[in-house]
């Protein structure tokens, strides 16, 4: 073992005169492990929205989708058969997407209303997963049923069996001038996916029905697209354009959702360096540890300094003691940062009863439970800023004990 090593280990395992010292370095310890475990929760508790956030808005929109001009998609079975064969599509569906009034007992809603085909549907999407009364089986054409989000269910106070008015924008030329086509449909289910965009504003049909409604004939608003990995939509969806010219537009979540995302992003990193500053204050009580430190040290290192102890050796034994703070803290705090996020599910419902208070309520927030997604590389980046910080703390202070003049320091003693 090299000296430095074995003198910077004994100082910090010694029992010091100075017990301040001592209690300092252990706050420097608490403190790196402090901030390396809140950054681990939070970077954590933040992927699992943002994956929840993700997994919600994927279930009712598409990976890609395929779309014609003026909404409307003739040979929409070719469009899918083109799209399929296209490495990462794993299934296609024809679907119809128009504006339309929605009416019950007086209450009046503006609504989304998406023609489906149901047998397609749930290849692309999840709502068949998330219906609360009903299926998507049961909408069947010509028998012109439709399913609501549960909160525009509630809005226009209608619950399964119930017959709504659907009024489409495209009206009939009358010699009375240009009426509104109104249409019956009876409520055969109530979908509940969690976020309020799609839940208040979101009715599905079926296809058939939807192109009797909108008077579109064969012909659809396009294909939505599923892919085996979401995160090649890009790829796949600049891959369909070159395959299927310029006659269509072809979107991915990503753009559809850009900003939405982009803010998530955004926010995780701004967390990031504001937590990050918690390991930087605990790294600025080693400087003054080992500063106090050093300054208790000096008839040692005159000492080593004379038997023939080189300034760099000198350095090089208070940087070990500064980085084992750091290496300690660092691994006590991943250590805990960890094993909280993979609890994190048990955790909260305690402290929520412990302390009699409900931190998501379900009235407020869509998402009640804090979900948590542990990724290795914030970990290992977490875990890499932290030591680099301790091993930064470490350089003055291991500076001036290497200046140290063994005559100065000897001539008091």
């Amino acid at each position: 073992m090299p000296y430095e090593l074995f003198i910077g280990l004994r100082y910090t395992r010694a029992k010091r005169r100075n017990h301040f010292i001592s209690f300092i370095s252990l706050i420097s310890m608490a403190g790196i492990a402090l901030g390396v475990a809140a950054l681990i929760v939070v970077l954590s508790v933040m992927n699992g929205f943002q994956k929840e956030l993700r997994a919600r808005i994927l279930g009712v929109a598409s990976h890609v989708q395929v779309s014609g001009f003026d909404n409307q998609l003739a040979d929409w079975q070719r469009v899918a058969a083109a799209a399929l064969a296209v490495p990462g599509v794993v299934a296609a569906a024809p679907y119809v997407n128009a504006q339309g009034l929605l009416a019950n007992e007086g209450n009046v809603r503006g609504a989304i209303v998406r023609g489906i085909a149901p047998e397609l549907e749930d290849r692309v999407a999840d709502i068949g997963r998330h219906m609360r009364t009903g299926s998507l089986e049961r909408l069947v054409a010509g028998e012109f049923g439709i399913v609501l989000g549960a909160d525009l269910a509630r809005a226009l106070r209608a619950a399964p069996g119930d017959r709504v008015t659907l009024v489409a924008p495209q009206g009939l030329v009358t010699p009375a001038g240009l009426v509104p086509r109104l249409k019956q449909f009876r409520v055969v289910g109530i979908f509940e996916v969690g976020m309020f965009e799609y839940d208040s504003g979101l009715a599905l049909v079926a296809l058939a029905d939807a192109q009797k409604l909108f008077q579109l004939g064969d012909a659809v608003s396009g294909v939505r697209l599923k892919l085996e990995d979401l995160f090649q939509s890009r790829q796949v969806a600049r891959a369909l354009y070159e395959k299927l010219g310029g006659d269509v537009a072809v979107s991915d979540w990503t753009r559809s959702h850009a900003n939405f995302f982009r803010a998530v992003e955004i926010e995780k990193r701004v967390m990031f360096i504001i937590l990050t500053l918690i390991v930087a204050v605990a790294a600025f009580n080693i400087v003054s540890t080992l500063v106090m430190v050093v300054t208790d040290k000096q008839a040692d290192i005159a000492i080593l300094r004379t038997l023939g102890a080189t300034p760099a050796s000198i350095m090089g034994i208070f940087l070990v003691q500064g980085a084992l703070i750091g290496v300690i803290g660092t691994l006590l705090g991943v250590a805990g940062g960890v094993v909280l996020a993979l609890n994190i599910d048990v955790v909260v419902p305690f402290l929520e009863r412990l302390l009699n208070v409900q931190f998501l309520s379900k009235d407020v927030y869509y998402i009640s439970e804090l979900p948590s997604d542990l990724q290795r590389g914030d970990v290992l980046t977490i875990g890499g800023v932290a030591l680099v910080l301790a091993f930064l703390a470490g350089l003055y202070p291991s500076w001036r004990a290497a200046r140290v003049r063994p005559a100065e320091a000897l001539r008091y003693e």
